[in-house]
């Protein structure tokens, strides 16, 4: 009994801590790279690559083959010294191995290999090109929980001062120093917090949603992040000129690379596709043996056999592509396409890149004047509210104004935290394109 209580306590303390864990952006990042099935799926074609880059050094070396056959015959056959027609049992084994070699196939081989080790790299690419969009998603969805969440102490704060209004208001109304239009104001003010608690609640519960979702948690009660109180970061990049960054990204971004890549893997296709209109030499070596009985005569033993039957055979083989129904030629020429159309993914691939430097270094700069901008907007207004606050407790304000007064304090401390994370999270864009980790925030 004893032993089943305390399996009982440490399931449920094991539960409790399971419940009670909360992720950090680096631990989400990490499970979203190591769980996405679209991560795993580029795994696979990574793994695929390898395979065929052993398939083109495999090219380069011979084939060797075995075969081995046994043969009856019974009923009327011919008698291979009289050759006579007669009923006879004969039997036959006869074996031999072969193997044959490319000795020149049009550089096909040499190109072939280069190109699986691009296809190799390119592979590699896409895979760390995912990674990165993944965890640019994790961490956008990662500050729009915090948002929301710093979004609700805002409300939750002005809620506190709105019930102590609400005491002090009753008391005045009851003395007769206050009209009950002013309770009646203040009672609806509380209400429309309430209801924004509510709803900030939900915006909460949906973005820890939509972040488990990328993570392919399905614990949606129980999933939350880490607390953290991320302060806006003093960073470099708003220094760094576009075309600086630019040239960074050009260096780090794996797009870029991509594009490059194919180019080449492209340009090794069409020398393929070149080769097969070239004579090709290839050599092949036979070697094979048999073993013959038959009723009617004695036949020499089975070592015998083997021994005076062997023989070798060498051949070398010199194809020279005439005429194939067009079809090398206009491989040619469609591998010749396909190379100017990867120069022009290329090219639309850095001015791709270049606009979206320009448009992150634009909208952290514009987002930092937002920043700012909302700031000044704050002090001002939190002057305006204590100012009305003081005229509000000598009676020299009226609940209508001072709920006015309240309510854009409330707007301007929200309109802070909003433009506070827009800001984070577009300056680690731009750093994105620089090469620095998303999960580097402060």
């Amino acid at each position: 009994m004893k032993k089943v209580i305390f399996i009982l306590l440490v399931l449920s303390t094991i539960k409790i801590q399971a419940q009670d864990h909360k992720w950090t952006l680096r631990a989400c990042v990490d499970y979203a790279i190591e769980n996405n099935i679209s991560v795993k799926q580029s795994e696979l074609d990574l793994k695929t690559s390898e395979y065929n880059k052993k398939d083109a050094i495999g090219n380069f070396l011979p084939s060797l083959n075995g075969s081995v056959n046994h043969s009856w015959s019974i009923g009327l056959g011919q008698d291979p010294v009289t050759f006579n027609a007669v009923n006879s049992t004969t039997k036959n084994l006869s074996g031999g191995i072969s193997s044959s070699l490319d000795i020149y196939k049009g550089l096909q081989n040499i190109n072939q290999l280069q190109r699986s080790k691009l296809q190799l790299l390119a592979s590699q690419y896409q895979l760390d090109d995912m990674k990165d969009n993944i965890s640019l998603s994790v961490a956008n969805s990662f500050l729009q929980i915090l948002f929301n969440k710093e979004q609700y102490k805002v409300l939750l704060t002005q809620h506190e001062i709105s019930q102590e209004e609400l005491s002090r208001t009753e008391e005045l109304v009851n003395a007769g120093s206050l009209p009950k239009g002013d309770l009646l104001e203040i009672q609806a003010t509380l209400a429309s917090q309430e209801q924004q608690l509510v709803n900030a609640q939900n915006a909460i519960f949906l973005s820890k949603i939509q972040l488990a979702q990328i993570l392919l948690i399905k614990d949606y009660k129980n999933f939350d992040i880490v607390d953290t109180e991320y302060d806006v970061p003093n960073t470099f990049i708003l220094n760094e000129s576009p075309e600086a960054i630019i040239n960074k990204a050009k260096e780090t971004r794996y797009n870029i690379k991509i594009a490059e890549n194919n180019t080449k893997i492209a340009n090794y296709n069409l020398k393929i596709a070149r080769g097969a209109l070239q004579p090709s030499i290839s050599g092949s070596y036979n070697f094979g043996t048999n073993y013959f009985t038959s009723q009617l005569f004695d036949t020499p033993d089975f070592e015998t056999q083997i021994s005076d039957n062997k023989s070798h055979n060498f051949s070398l083989r010199l194809n020279i592509p005439i005429f194939n129904g067009f079809s090398s030629r206009n491989n040619v020429k469609r591998s010749q396409v396909d190379f100017d159309r990867s120069k022009y993914q290329l090219e639309q691939a850095n001015l791709d890149l270049e606009t979206n430097v320009y448009q992150a270094y634009n909208d952290a700069k514009g987002a930092l004047k937002a920043y700012e901008a909302a700031q000044k907007t704050l002090n001002a207004r939190q002057e305006a509210y204590n100012y009305s606050k003081e005229r509000y407790n000598v009676g020299l304000l009226n609940a209508f104004d001072y709920n006015q007064s309240q309510s854009r304090f409330e707007q301007a401390q929200s309109d802070v935290v909003r433009t506070k994370y827009d800001y984070i999270f577009k300056l680690k864009v731009l750093e994105f394109y620089f090469g620095v980790p998303i999960t580097d925030i402060n």
